[in-house]
């Protein structure tokens, strides 16, 4: 996990982690608030609604948009405790360490950082197929594949 590139690599095989992209309001907020900022948002967030050792509602805490970190969770693994064991081998029932939600962070700013630059690159005329977060039908609450 210390390779956000590599982990968004592999997190790209998964059908439904890959189907996710920003919003045209979450790419501009991004854009607005700057890079530091939306890191500090995103290791606030995930501190937040996965780092405690049993997460309220977890599975179901994570939206699927409002904040860029949101869909970027989603896509990245990191929405809940149970995605969290499973893609990253960090164990539910624990408290996140500071190290784990900086390295998870990491990833989610990577992920968004991507997503920046894909939408850039689809301004100027090459289309991704991507479906973006804000228009696809979320699965049911807790259904969604880990």
């Amino acid at each position: 996990m210390n390779d956000p590139a590599g982990v968004l690599t592999r997190l790209a095989r998964s059908a439904f982690r890959a189907k996710f992209c920003l919003t045209k309001a979450d790419a501009d907020y991004a854009r607005q608030r700057g890079r530091a900022t939306i890191a500090s948002h995103a290791r606030d967030l995930l501190a937040k609604r996965i780092g405690a050792a049993h997460p309220l509602h977890d599975g179901r805490q994570t939206p699927y948009h409002g904040h860029p970190v949101f869909p970027a969770q989603h896509a990245t693994a990191t929405c809940c405790r149970g995605c969290v064991e499973k893609w990253y081998g960090i164990p539910k029932g624990r408290e996140l360490t500071a190290e784990e939600l900086d390295r998870l962070a990491a990833v989610v700013l990577a992920w968004i950082d991507r997503d920046l630059q894909r939408d850039a690159a689809n301004r100027t005329g090459r289309v991704s197929g991507r479906v973006s977060a804000g228009t696809q039908s979320a699965p049911h609450a807790g259904a969604h594949e880990r």
